[in-house]
Protein backbone atom coordinates (compact mmCIF):
# COMPACT_ATOMS: atom_id res chain seq x y z
CA UNK A 1 0.00 0.00 0.00
CA UNK A 2 1.61 3.31 -0.83
CA UNK A 3 0.53 6.57 0.29
CA UNK A 4 1.78 10.24 0.67
CA UNK A 5 2.61 9.55 4.45
CA UNK A 6 4.79 5.92 3.38
CA UNK A 7 2.67 4.32 6.13
CA UNK A 8 3.52 0.92 3.84
CA UNK A 9 2.40 -1.62 7.10
CA UNK A 10 -0.48 0.39 8.29
CA UNK A 11 -3.71 -1.90 8.42
CA UNK A 12 -7.44 -1.34 9.89
CA UNK A 13 -6.52 -3.35 13.18
CA UNK A 14 -7.76 -6.59 11.78
CA UNK A 15 -10.13 -9.40 13.22
CA UNK A 16 -9.42 -13.16 13.65
CA UNK A 17 -11.47 -17.07 12.52
CA UNK A 18 -16.71 7.23 35.04
CA UNK A 19 -14.23 9.38 37.38
CA UNK A 20 -16.77 12.95 36.60
CA UNK A 21 -20.04 14.52 37.11
CA UNK A 22 -22.19 12.64 34.16
CA UNK A 23 -24.37 15.18 31.98
CA UNK A 24 -26.87 13.02 29.91
CA UNK A 25 -27.08 13.08 26.31
CA UNK A 26 -30.89 12.62 24.88
CA UNK A 27 -31.00 11.68 21.68
CA UNK A 28 -34.41 10.77 19.83
CA UNK A 29 -33.93 7.05 18.81
CA UNK A 30 -35.66 5.19 15.94
CA UNK A 31 -38.63 4.26 17.89
CA UNK A 32 -40.24 7.41 18.05
CA UNK A 33 -41.80 6.31 21.98
CA UNK A 34 -37.92 6.33 23.11
CA UNK A 35 -35.02 8.33 23.73
CA UNK A 36 -31.47 7.49 23.78
CA UNK A 37 -29.20 8.13 26.55
CA UNK A 38 -25.19 8.90 26.23
CA UNK A 39 -23.73 9.53 29.33
CA UNK A 40 -20.93 12.47 28.35
CA UNK A 41 -18.19 13.88 31.34
CA UNK A 42 -19.01 17.45 32.63
CA UNK A 43 -16.83 19.98 32.06
CA UNK A 44 -15.72 19.45 35.98
CA UNK A 45 -14.94 16.41 37.31
CA UNK A 46 -15.41 15.48 40.95
CA UNK A 47 -13.03 14.48 42.81
CA UNK A 48 -13.12 10.61 43.39
CA UNK A 49 -10.59 7.67 44.38
CA UNK A 50 -9.29 4.42 43.12
CA UNK A 51 -9.70 0.89 44.71
CA UNK A 52 -6.02 1.66 45.53
CA UNK A 53 -7.04 5.10 47.63
CA UNK A 54 -5.50 7.20 45.51
CA UNK A 55 -7.51 10.35 43.21
CA UNK A 56 -8.47 9.10 40.02
CA UNK A 57 -6.96 10.28 37.28
CA UNK A 58 -3.39 10.45 38.51
CA UNK A 59 -0.95 9.70 36.26
CA UNK A 60 0.40 5.95 36.28
CA UNK A 61 -2.16 4.40 37.87
CA UNK A 62 -4.84 2.73 35.32
CA UNK A 63 -6.75 0.51 37.98
CA UNK A 64 -10.05 2.95 37.94
CA UNK A 65 -9.97 3.52 34.16
CA UNK A 66 -9.82 -0.47 33.86
CA UNK A 67 -12.45 -0.83 36.34
CA UNK A 68 -14.66 1.66 34.57
CA UNK A 69 -14.26 0.63 31.40
CA UNK A 70 -13.69 -3.16 31.19
CA UNK A 71 -17.64 -3.45 32.10
CA UNK A 72 -18.93 -1.51 28.77
CA UNK A 73 -16.65 -3.41 26.28
CA UNK A 74 -18.28 -6.41 24.49
CA UNK A 75 -16.68 -9.12 22.36
CA UNK A 76 -18.46 -8.82 18.44
CA UNK A 77 -17.86 -12.51 16.95
CA UNK A 78 -19.87 -12.06 13.21
CA UNK A 79 -20.49 -14.77 10.62
CA UNK A 80 -19.77 -14.22 7.10
CA UNK A 81 -20.85 -16.09 4.62
CA UNK A 82 -19.71 -16.78 0.87
CA UNK A 83 -20.03 -18.83 -1.98
CA UNK A 84 -17.83 -21.45 -3.55
CA UNK A 85 -16.82 -20.96 -6.90
CA UNK A 86 -18.56 -22.88 -9.38
CA UNK A 87 -16.07 -24.73 -11.59
CA UNK A 88 -16.12 -23.50 -14.97
CA UNK A 89 -16.99 -25.67 -17.95
CA UNK A 90 -15.07 -25.63 -21.16
CA UNK A 91 -17.60 -25.05 -24.15
CA UNK A 92 -16.26 -28.25 -25.66
CA UNK A 93 -17.62 -30.48 -22.42
CA UNK A 94 -20.78 -28.21 -22.64
CA UNK A 95 -21.34 -28.80 -26.54
CA UNK A 96 -21.47 -32.84 -25.95
CA UNK A 97 -22.97 -33.06 -22.39
CA UNK A 98 -25.62 -30.26 -22.71
CA UNK A 99 -26.44 -26.98 -21.66
CA UNK A 100 -28.11 -29.33 -18.50
CA UNK A 101 -24.77 -30.31 -17.49
CA UNK A 102 -22.94 -29.17 -14.43
CA UNK A 103 -19.45 -29.16 -12.62
CA UNK A 104 -18.30 -28.21 -9.27
CA UNK A 105 -20.18 -27.54 -6.31
CA UNK A 106 -22.99 -24.57 -5.14
CA UNK A 107 -23.29 -23.52 -2.12
CA UNK A 108 -22.23 -20.99 1.08
CA UNK A 109 -19.12 -21.52 2.97
CA UNK A 110 -19.27 -19.68 6.04
CA UNK A 111 -16.21 -18.09 8.07
CA UNK A 112 -16.25 -16.20 11.47
CA UNK A 113 -14.06 -13.10 12.91
CA UNK A 114 -14.28 -11.25 16.06
CA UNK A 115 -13.41 -7.79 17.04
CA UNK A 116 -14.71 -5.39 19.62
CA UNK A 117 -17.44 -2.69 20.36
CA UNK A 118 -18.30 -0.04 23.39
CA UNK A 119 -21.72 0.40 25.05
CA UNK A 120 -22.67 3.85 24.48
CA UNK A 121 -26.58 3.50 26.12
CA UNK A 122 -27.96 1.54 28.83
CA UNK A 123 -30.80 -0.05 26.06
CA UNK A 124 -27.88 -1.56 24.12
CA UNK A 125 -26.73 0.70 21.56
CA UNK A 126 -22.80 -0.20 21.07
CA UNK A 127 -20.77 1.18 18.59
CA UNK A 128 -17.63 -0.38 16.77
CA UNK A 129 -15.58 -0.60 13.38
CA UNK A 130 -17.49 -0.13 10.19
CA UNK A 131 -14.70 -3.21 9.63
CA UNK A 132 -15.72 -5.25 12.63
CA UNK A 133 -19.41 -5.73 10.54
CA UNK A 134 -18.83 -5.48 6.96
CA UNK A 135 -20.63 -8.20 5.11
CA UNK A 136 -22.00 -9.96 8.21
CA UNK A 137 -24.68 -12.27 8.21
CA UNK A 138 -24.82 -12.85 11.97
CA UNK A 139 -23.70 -10.48 14.94
CA UNK A 140 -22.99 -12.09 18.78
CA UNK A 141 -22.23 -10.05 21.10
CA UNK A 142 -20.80 -11.05 24.78
CA UNK A 143 -20.65 -8.94 27.46
CA UNK A 144 -18.40 -8.69 30.23
CA UNK A 145 -20.31 -11.05 32.25
CA UNK A 146 -20.01 -13.62 29.51
CA UNK A 147 -24.23 -12.86 28.61
CA UNK A 148 -24.47 -13.33 24.60
CA UNK A 149 -26.74 -11.97 22.41
CA UNK A 150 -28.05 -11.53 18.90
CA UNK A 151 -27.07 -8.14 17.22
CA UNK A 152 -28.58 -5.89 14.29
CA UNK A 153 -26.93 -3.63 12.43
CA UNK A 154 -28.44 0.10 13.30
CA UNK A 155 -26.42 2.31 11.05
CA UNK A 156 -22.42 2.41 9.24
CA UNK A 157 -20.37 4.81 7.92
CA UNK A 158 -17.60 3.68 6.03
CA UNK A 159 -16.14 7.70 5.50
CA UNK A 160 -15.18 7.32 9.23
CA UNK A 161 -15.20 3.30 9.56
CA UNK A 162 -17.93 3.78 12.37
CA UNK A 163 -20.82 1.59 12.92
CA UNK A 164 -23.60 1.23 15.29
CA UNK A 165 -25.52 -2.08 16.64
CA UNK A 166 -27.99 -2.93 19.05
CA UNK A 167 -28.92 -5.83 21.67
CA UNK A 168 -32.09 -6.65 23.20
CA UNK A 169 -30.95 -5.80 26.56
CA UNK A 170 -31.74 -3.18 29.28
CA UNK A 171 -30.05 -1.74 32.22
CA UNK A 172 -26.29 -2.71 30.68
CA UNK A 173 -22.91 -0.48 32.17
CA UNK A 174 -22.84 2.43 29.51
CA UNK A 175 -19.30 4.14 28.87
CA UNK A 176 -19.13 7.78 29.43
CA UNK A 177 -18.05 9.71 26.40
CA UNK A 178 -15.09 12.23 27.20
CA UNK A 179 -13.71 15.20 25.00
CA UNK A 180 -11.33 13.83 22.90
CA UNK A 181 -10.40 17.92 21.85
CA UNK A 182 -9.33 18.06 25.16
CA UNK A 183 -6.69 15.30 24.95
CA UNK A 184 -3.01 16.09 25.13
CA UNK A 185 0.08 14.88 23.63
CA UNK A 186 1.91 13.11 26.05
CA UNK A 187 -1.44 12.18 28.04
CA UNK A 188 -1.65 8.39 29.63
CA UNK A 189 -4.25 6.79 28.05
CA UNK A 190 -6.01 3.17 28.80
CA UNK A 191 -6.97 0.49 25.30
CA UNK A 192 -9.64 -2.31 26.47
CA UNK A 193 -10.74 -4.71 23.57
CA UNK A 194 -10.31 -7.89 22.46
CA UNK A 195 -6.93 -9.37 20.77
CA UNK A 196 -6.29 -12.54 19.41
CA UNK A 197 -10.08 -13.34 21.00
CA UNK A 198 -8.61 -12.81 24.50
CA UNK A 199 -11.04 -10.82 26.06
CA UNK A 200 -11.07 -7.82 28.46
CA UNK A 201 -7.83 -7.06 27.72
CA UNK A 202 -6.52 -3.85 29.06
CA UNK A 203 -3.05 -1.99 28.35
CA UNK A 204 -1.74 1.46 28.36
CA UNK A 205 0.07 4.06 26.86
CA UNK A 206 0.55 7.45 25.96
CA UNK A 207 -0.53 9.98 23.60
CA UNK A 208 1.69 9.76 20.57
CA UNK A 209 -0.05 12.46 18.30
CA UNK A 210 -3.53 14.01 17.13
CA UNK A 211 -4.85 14.66 13.59
CA UNK A 212 -3.21 12.00 12.42
CA UNK A 213 -4.25 11.31 8.37
CA UNK A 214 -3.37 8.44 7.25
CA UNK A 215 -5.07 8.03 3.75
CA UNK A 216 -6.61 4.10 4.99
CA UNK A 217 -10.23 4.57 4.93
CA UNK A 218 -11.26 2.92 2.24
CA UNK A 219 -8.29 0.83 1.48
CA UNK A 220 -8.02 -3.12 2.46
CA UNK A 221 -9.01 -3.85 5.94
CA UNK A 222 -7.53 -6.98 5.62
CA UNK A 223 -10.31 -8.69 6.85
CA UNK A 224 -10.54 -12.40 5.95
CA UNK A 225 -9.88 -10.64 2.43
CA UNK A 226 -12.52 -8.09 2.41
CA UNK A 227 -11.96 -4.69 1.64
CA UNK A 228 -14.06 -2.28 3.21
CA UNK A 229 -16.79 -0.86 1.72
CA UNK A 230 -15.42 2.87 -0.12
CA UNK A 231 -17.26 6.34 1.45
CA UNK A 232 -20.75 6.19 -0.92
CA UNK A 233 -22.23 9.19 -2.45
CA UNK A 234 -19.46 11.54 -2.39
CA UNK A 235 -18.78 11.15 1.44
CA UNK A 236 -15.37 11.04 1.72
CA UNK A 237 -13.47 9.89 3.96
CA UNK A 238 -12.79 12.12 7.15
CA UNK A 239 -9.36 10.74 8.76
CA UNK A 240 -7.95 13.12 12.09
CA UNK A 241 -6.75 9.39 14.26
CA UNK A 242 -5.59 9.80 17.77
CA UNK A 243 -2.30 8.30 18.07
CA UNK A 244 -1.15 6.05 20.69
CA UNK A 245 1.54 3.41 21.77
CA UNK A 246 -1.04 1.57 23.68
CA UNK A 247 -0.95 -1.97 22.84
CA UNK A 248 -3.49 -3.01 20.15
CA UNK A 249 -3.61 -5.89 17.78
CA UNK A 250 -6.03 -7.72 15.72
CA UNK A 251 -9.69 -8.04 17.28
CA UNK A 252 -8.91 -4.91 19.18
CA UNK A 253 -11.12 -3.19 16.32
CA UNK A 254 -13.98 -0.98 17.60
CA UNK A 255 -12.58 -1.67 20.89
CA UNK A 256 -12.43 1.76 23.70
CA UNK A 257 -9.44 4.10 24.16
CA UNK A 258 -10.14 6.01 27.43
CA UNK A 259 -8.33 8.45 29.27
CA UNK A 260 -7.40 7.19 33.21
CA UNK A 261 -10.91 9.14 34.51
CA UNK A 262 -12.49 6.04 31.97
CA UNK A 263 -13.59 8.46 29.81
CA UNK A 264 -14.01 7.46 26.39
CA UNK A 265 -12.01 9.62 24.16
CA UNK A 266 -11.30 7.11 20.96
CA UNK A 267 -12.84 3.51 19.09
CA UNK A 268 -9.08 1.87 18.14
CA UNK A 269 -9.32 1.41 14.43
CA UNK A 270 -5.98 1.13 13.07
CA UNK A 271 -2.40 -0.29 13.84
CA UNK A 272 0.88 0.42 11.90
CA UNK A 273 2.84 -2.76 11.06
CA UNK A 274 4.72 -4.64 8.79
CA UNK A 275 3.48 -8.15 10.45
CA UNK A 276 -0.25 -7.24 10.60
CA UNK A 277 0.59 -7.36 14.30
CA UNK A 278 1.23 -4.48 16.87
CA UNK A 279 4.62 -2.76 15.99
CA UNK A 280 4.64 0.05 18.46
CA UNK A 281 1.70 2.54 17.23
CA UNK A 282 -1.73 2.38 16.73
CA UNK A 283 -4.52 5.01 16.05
CA UNK A 284 -8.01 5.46 17.10
CA UNK A 285 -11.16 7.60 16.07
CA UNK A 286 -11.82 10.49 18.41
CA UNK A 287 -14.68 10.71 20.71
CA UNK A 288 -15.92 13.69 18.90
CA UNK A 289 -16.18 12.16 15.42
CA UNK A 290 -17.85 8.66 17.24
CA UNK A 291 -20.26 11.16 18.99
CA UNK A 292 -21.49 12.82 15.97
CA UNK A 293 -21.98 9.48 13.82
CA UNK A 294 -23.04 7.45 16.13
CA UNK A 295 -26.30 9.64 17.45
CA UNK A 296 -26.82 10.43 13.43
CA UNK A 297 -26.85 7.04 12.41
CA UNK A 298 -29.35 6.38 15.41
CA UNK A 299 -31.35 9.36 14.47
CA UNK A 300 -30.97 9.79 10.59
CA UNK A 301 -30.06 6.24 9.46
CA UNK A 302 -26.77 7.64 8.43
CA UNK A 303 -24.27 10.43 8.93
CA UNK A 304 -25.52 14.41 8.51
CA UNK A 305 -22.28 16.40 7.08
CA UNK A 306 -21.44 19.55 6.62
CA UNK A 307 -19.12 20.59 3.40
CA UNK A 308 -17.25 23.51 2.86
CA UNK A 309 -17.47 23.04 -1.09
CA UNK A 310 -13.37 23.15 -1.72
CA UNK A 311 -10.13 21.82 -2.61
CA UNK A 312 -7.82 22.23 0.00
CA UNK A 313 -3.67 21.82 0.36
CA UNK A 314 -2.01 21.65 3.11
CA UNK A 315 1.15 24.28 3.39
CA UNK A 316 4.53 24.07 4.50
CA UNK A 317 7.39 26.50 3.94
CA UNK A 318 7.84 25.16 0.34
CA UNK A 319 4.18 25.08 -0.73
CA UNK A 320 4.23 28.50 0.65
CA UNK A 321 6.65 29.78 -1.72
CA UNK A 322 5.16 28.05 -4.56
CA UNK A 323 1.71 29.02 -3.85
CA UNK A 324 2.94 33.04 -3.14
CA UNK A 325 1.10 33.18 0.64
CA UNK A 326 2.22 34.91 3.56
CA UNK A 327 2.23 31.87 6.08
CA UNK A 328 4.04 28.53 5.94
CA UNK A 329 1.07 27.29 8.47
CA UNK A 330 -2.53 26.59 7.82
CA UNK A 331 -4.95 25.13 4.84
CA UNK A 332 -4.53 26.24 1.17
CA UNK A 333 -7.85 26.77 -0.67
CA UNK A 334 -7.01 25.79 -4.51
CA UNK A 335 -10.31 25.59 -5.42
CA UNK A 336 -13.77 25.61 -5.04
CA UNK A 337 -17.03 22.67 -6.07
CA UNK A 338 -19.92 23.63 -7.61
CA UNK A 339 -22.42 25.58 -5.29
CA UNK A 340 -19.36 25.55 -2.67
CA UNK A 341 -20.50 26.70 1.13
CA UNK A 342 -17.41 28.43 0.93
CA UNK A 343 -17.27 30.92 -1.88
CA UNK A 344 -20.74 31.71 -0.82
CA UNK A 345 -19.44 33.01 2.52
CA UNK A 346 -16.76 35.15 0.78
CA UNK A 347 -14.03 32.79 0.87
CA UNK A 348 -11.34 33.24 -2.30
CA UNK A 349 -9.31 30.92 -3.84
CA UNK A 350 -6.22 31.33 -2.63
CA UNK A 351 -6.92 32.03 0.78
CA UNK A 352 -5.59 30.33 3.77
CA UNK A 353 -7.65 29.08 6.41
CA UNK A 354 -5.61 29.34 9.66
CA UNK A 355 -9.09 28.85 12.15
CA UNK A 356 -12.80 27.48 12.58
CA UNK A 357 -14.57 29.22 15.74
CA UNK A 358 -11.44 30.74 16.91
CA UNK A 359 -9.75 26.97 17.33
CA UNK A 360 -6.34 27.03 15.16
CA UNK A 361 -6.14 24.98 12.19
CA UNK A 362 -2.99 23.05 11.04
CA UNK A 363 -3.47 20.74 8.93
CA UNK A 364 -6.57 18.92 6.10
CA UNK A 365 -7.39 16.83 8.74
CA UNK A 366 -7.55 19.11 11.48
CA UNK A 367 -9.71 21.28 9.01
CA UNK A 368 -12.08 18.49 8.13
CA UNK A 369 -12.88 16.97 11.58
CA UNK A 370 -14.04 20.62 12.97
CA UNK A 371 -16.46 20.84 9.65
CA UNK A 372 -17.11 16.96 9.84
CA UNK A 373 -18.73 17.40 13.50
CA UNK A 374 -21.27 19.87 11.74
CA UNK A 375 -24.56 19.41 10.12
CA UNK A 376 -25.87 21.11 6.77
CA UNK A 377 -27.04 24.47 7.74
CA UNK A 378 -24.70 25.12 10.41
CA UNK A 379 -22.68 28.24 10.55
CA UNK A 380 -18.99 28.28 10.86
CA UNK A 381 -16.48 31.26 11.83
CA UNK A 382 -13.36 30.83 9.78
CA UNK A 383 -10.44 33.00 9.71
CA UNK A 384 -8.62 33.28 6.61
CA UNK A 385 -5.15 34.55 5.66
CA UNK A 386 -5.80 36.68 2.78
CA UNK A 387 -2.62 38.95 1.42
CA UNK A 388 -0.56 38.61 5.03
CA UNK A 389 -4.28 39.78 6.66
CA UNK A 390 -7.04 38.10 8.50
CA UNK A 391 -9.88 38.02 8.08
CA UNK A 392 -13.25 36.24 9.60
CA UNK A 393 -16.05 35.07 7.64
CA UNK A 394 -19.19 33.21 8.32
CA UNK A 395 -19.84 30.26 6.58
CA UNK A 396 -23.27 28.16 6.18
CA UNK A 397 -22.17 25.12 5.31
CA UNK A 398 -24.23 22.75 3.11
CA UNK A 399 -24.91 19.52 2.47
CA UNK A 400 -23.12 17.32 -0.63
CA UNK A 401 -25.68 18.03 -3.63
CA UNK A 402 -24.68 21.93 -2.17
CA UNK A 403 -27.88 22.27 -0.38
CA UNK A 404 -28.85 22.66 3.44
CA UNK A 405 -31.68 20.09 3.59
CA UNK A 406 -31.01 17.18 6.00
CA UNK A 407 -30.07 13.88 3.90
CA UNK A 408 -32.29 11.17 4.70
CA UNK A 409 -30.82 7.51 3.62
CA UNK A 410 -31.53 6.21 0.69
CA UNK A 411 -33.99 3.17 1.46
CA UNK A 412 -33.64 1.52 -1.39
CA UNK A 413 -29.55 2.20 -1.64
CA UNK A 414 -29.59 0.34 1.74
CA UNK A 415 -31.78 -2.61 0.30
CA UNK A 416 -29.06 -3.12 -1.74
CA UNK A 417 -26.41 -2.83 0.65
CA UNK A 418 -28.41 -5.38 2.94
CA UNK A 419 -28.14 -7.85 -0.28
CA UNK A 420 -24.55 -7.78 -0.50
CA UNK A 421 -24.20 -8.42 -4.34
CA UNK A 422 -23.07 -6.48 -7.41
CA UNK A 423 -25.56 -6.21 -10.01
CA UNK A 424 -25.21 -5.59 -13.85
CA UNK A 425 -27.35 -5.30 -17.09
CA UNK A 426 -26.83 -7.96 -19.62
CA UNK A 427 -24.69 -7.39 -22.65
CA UNK A 428 -26.23 -7.61 -26.24
CA UNK A 429 -25.05 -11.28 -26.81
CA UNK A 430 -26.02 -12.61 -23.04
CA UNK A 431 -29.65 -11.27 -24.11
CA UNK A 432 -29.86 -12.55 -27.34
CA UNK A 433 -29.01 -15.99 -25.88
CA UNK A 434 -31.71 -16.04 -23.13
CA UNK A 435 -34.26 -14.98 -26.32
CA UNK A 436 -33.52 -18.68 -28.08
CA UNK A 437 -35.60 -19.42 -24.68
CA UNK A 438 -38.31 -16.46 -24.99
CA UNK A 439 -36.83 -14.64 -22.24
CA UNK A 440 -37.04 -10.92 -22.64
CA UNK A 441 -33.93 -9.97 -20.41
CA UNK A 442 -32.32 -10.18 -16.25
CA UNK A 443 -30.17 -8.72 -14.44
CA UNK A 444 -26.56 -10.40 -13.34
CA UNK A 445 -24.98 -11.32 -10.34
CA UNK A 446 -21.33 -9.78 -10.63
CA UNK A 447 -20.56 -10.20 -7.35
CA UNK A 448 -21.13 -11.75 -3.96
CA UNK A 449 -19.89 -9.94 -1.31
CA UNK A 450 -21.37 -10.73 1.57
CA UNK A 451 -24.78 -9.93 2.93
CA UNK A 452 -28.37 -11.86 2.03
CA UNK A 453 -27.37 -13.42 -1.38
CA UNK A 454 -23.87 -14.98 0.20
CA UNK A 455 -26.41 -17.10 2.10
CA UNK A 456 -28.60 -18.29 -0.45
CA UNK A 457 -27.56 -20.53 -3.15
CA UNK A 458 -26.67 -18.16 -5.63
CA UNK A 459 -23.09 -18.09 -7.18
CA UNK A 460 -21.59 -14.83 -9.18
CA UNK A 461 -23.27 -15.27 -13.01
CA UNK A 462 -26.57 -15.79 -11.77
CA UNK A 463 -29.50 -14.05 -13.89
CA UNK A 464 -32.34 -12.51 -11.89
CA UNK A 465 -35.55 -12.93 -14.41
CA UNK A 466 -38.07 -11.90 -12.19
CA UNK A 467 -38.79 -10.15 -8.34
CA UNK A 468 -42.50 -11.01 -6.82
CA UNK A 469 -43.24 -12.67 -10.19
CA UNK A 470 -42.44 -9.30 -12.27
CA UNK A 471 -40.07 -9.61 -15.14
CA UNK A 472 -37.00 -7.56 -14.68
CA UNK A 473 -34.98 -6.93 -17.32
CA UNK A 474 -32.24 -3.91 -16.53
CA UNK A 475 -30.92 -2.92 -12.93
CA UNK A 476 -32.81 0.38 -12.91
CA UNK A 477 -36.08 -2.13 -12.82
CA UNK A 478 -34.61 -4.55 -10.37
CA UNK A 479 -33.90 -1.70 -8.12
CA UNK A 480 -37.75 -0.13 -8.39
CA UNK A 481 -38.67 -4.09 -8.29
CA UNK A 482 -37.32 -4.03 -4.51
CA UNK A 483 -37.73 -0.37 -3.73
CA UNK A 484 -40.22 -0.15 -0.65
CA UNK A 485 -39.53 -3.80 0.29
CA UNK A 486 -37.95 -2.89 3.74
CA UNK A 487 -38.84 -5.95 6.13
CA UNK A 488 -40.80 -7.79 3.65
CA UNK A 489 -40.70 -10.94 1.99
CA UNK A 490 -39.27 -11.03 -1.87
CA UNK A 491 -39.04 -13.41 -4.24
CA UNK A 492 -36.35 -14.15 -6.97
CA UNK A 493 -36.18 -16.51 -9.70
CA UNK A 494 -33.33 -16.87 -12.18
CA UNK A 495 -30.99 -19.05 -13.90
CA UNK A 496 -27.22 -19.73 -15.19
CA UNK A 497 -27.12 -18.84 -18.35
CA UNK A 498 -24.99 -22.25 -19.39
CA UNK A 499 -28.26 -23.95 -17.55
CA UNK A 500 -31.19 -21.97 -18.89
CA UNK A 501 -33.52 -24.73 -18.85
CA UNK A 502 -33.21 -25.25 -14.61
CA UNK A 503 -35.21 -22.22 -13.13
CA UNK A 504 -34.08 -21.42 -9.45
CA UNK A 505 -36.19 -19.80 -6.92
CA UNK A 506 -35.38 -18.19 -3.64
CA UNK A 507 -36.44 -15.46 -1.51
CA UNK A 508 -35.59 -13.75 1.98
CA UNK A 509 -37.50 -10.83 4.28
CA UNK A 510 -35.25 -8.02 3.43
Amino acid sequence: MSMKTNWKGLVLVGLISSASTLAGFKLLGTDSDRDVIIKEAAAESINRFTSTGIPVGTPGDFVYAAEATTPTVVHIKSTITRQASRQQIPDIFRDFFGDEFEGGSRGPQSSEASGSGVIISQDGYIVTNNHVVEGAQELEVTLHNKSKFRAKVIGTDPSTDIAVIKVEAKDLPAVTLGNSDAVKVGEWVVAVGNPFNLESTVTAGIVSAKGRGLGIIGQSSRRNGVKPTAATAGDSPLESFIQTDAVVNPGNSGGALVNLKGELIGINTAIASPTGSFAGYAFAVPSSIVKKVSTDLIKFGNVQRGYLGIALDDLDSRKAEEYGVKVNDGVYVREFTENSAAKAGGVNKGDVIVKVDGINIHSIPELQQSIGLHKPGDKVNLTVNRNGSEKDLTVTLRNRTGGSDIIKRDETAAIMNALGAQFGDLSDQEKQRLSRYKLEGGVKVLSIEGGKFARSQVEEGFIITKVNGKAVRTVKEFQSAIAGKEESMVQFEGLYPDAPYDIYSFGFRL
